[in-house]
């Protein structure tokens, strides 16, 4: 799976949110200013040619919709994050990660119940 540029990143984001959309949806998604059609339009051709992106035809207008999940998308990224950064090493990740961002008490307990929980599943 090829990389995103942050353009491609923010376009994406979209599509995955609308599930499928033609350009003026697109359009609609961003915040102001918003991006020109032709730049959005070379986005999604550059998408299309990574093979993120496909669409359907209805007339003269495209409904475009994402071929790639953005679970899988990100799941691939945090790896290789975690390969590229922490020595293949998910503890060094979750060391860092823990200790180098501002967690609440809370959301640390949280992801120790997600742990947890991942734990007793791999036991089954």
């Amino acid at each position: 799976m090829q990389q995103l540029t942050n353009s491609e990143e923010q376009l994406m984001e979209h599509l995955w949110k609308l599930e499928k959309a033609f350009m003026k949806d697109l359009l609609e998604a961003y915040p102001e200013p918003k991006p020109k059609t032709t730049t959005v339009a070379t986005l999604l051709k550059r998408m299309i040619d990574k093979d993120f992106v496909a669409y359907s035809e209805y007339g003269n207008s495209r409904e475009y919709y994402p071929l790639v999940l953005k679970t899988a998308y990100f799941s691939k990224h945090v790896n290789g994050l975690i390969k590229n950064f922490f020595n293949d090493s998910a503890s060094q990740f979750a060391s860092f990660f823990t200790t180098e961002t501002n967690l609440s008490e809370k959301e640390l307990e949280e992801l120790k119940n997600i742990v947890d929980r991942a734990i007793q599943n791999k036991k089954r």
